[in-house]
């Protein structure tokens, strides 16, 4: 079939995105869980109104359950975030919850001392479990990629399409030599009867500068690949946000013999079967 890249724009999706899609709950549950008994000592500073004598109460009994406080605000430090303490000093976030004095600094200039003892929250639990579903918006990016695998995962299942997944060029020696000192991971790989097809899946709903050094980078392996005999490069892409880098996804659709949309991947079914 003739390439078309005016009709492959017009077929480009808005979304790939299900409900699904937005929380990764499964995910959400298992960080609560890893903290949650953490968490239910740390209950007891709820409604307290004498807060030191509170948190010194914990810190006879387990002072380790202040380690998990960097949750409270949002932030995931792992000993990495660094903040101005009372002092305008700069210190680790974390540095704070290895003393009485530092867990009451952190607790009064965060304004948690006023959440706790007023008990606008009233479960630190249920309270984090909304934080991580807040911070989980933030791999969303990443999970639209995923989504997308999932998608033609299913298009080669159901067209029975044997495959295998995130597969390294060092696999081949010729396609190592090829491509040089920069090991490449391919999305999916699928076995012809004449040819070795090493596909790249995506998917843009927005534009961004990435677009164009993705298609800047397939443009570049796809030659070097398709010179070895019985392989061939595949880009599976869609999204709407190719409308704003239009001309280096032309530049690549003129290179790359074999690029797809969610709409034609028919055709590269075809060329398999």
């Amino acid at each position: 079939m003739k390439k078309d890249f005016n009709r492959f724009m017009s077929q480009l999706q808005e979304t790939n995105q299900t409900l699904g899609f937005f929380c990764d709950f499964d995910k959400i549950a298992n960080n609560v869980d890893d903290i949650k008994l953490s968490l239910c000592m740390l209950n007891s500073l709820v409604g307290a109104q004498d807060m030191r004598q509170a948190v010194e109460t914990i810190w006879r009994r387990d002072k380790s359950a202040f380690n998990v406080m960097d949750i409270l605000i949002a932030v995931r430090s792992e000993g990495k975030k660094k903040v101005l303490n009372s002092l305008n000093e700069c210190v680790v976030l974390d540095s704070l919850f290895t003393s009485v004095d530092g867990v009451l600094e952190y607790l009064d200039n965060t304004g948690l001392t006023e959440v706790l003892q007023q008990q606008k929250v009233k479960d630190l639990v249920d309270y984090v479990f909304g934080i991580e579903t807040g911070l989980d918006t933030n791999a969303r990016k990443n999970r639209s990629g995923h989504v997308m695998e999932g998608m033609v995962a299913r298009i080669f299942d159901n067209a029975g399409i044997d495959y295998r997944q995130e597969v390294y060029s060092r696999e081949w020696p010729a396609i190592t030599r090829v491509l040089g000192d920069d090991e490449k991971r391919f999305d999916f790989v699928v076995e012809g009867r004449n040819k070795t097809f090493l596909i790249e899946v995506n998917f843009y709903s927005g534009g961004g500068s990435k677009l164009n050094e993705v298609a800047r980078a397939y443009s570049d392996i796809a030659p070097k690949i398709n010179s070895v005999s019985g392989f061939e490069f595949v880009w599976i892409t869609d999204g709407i946000g190719w409308r704003s880098a239009k001309n280096k996804l032309q530049e690549a659709y003129n290179i790359i013999p074999s690029i797809y949309n969610l709409t034609n991947i028919s055709d590269f079914i075809q060329q398999v079967q």
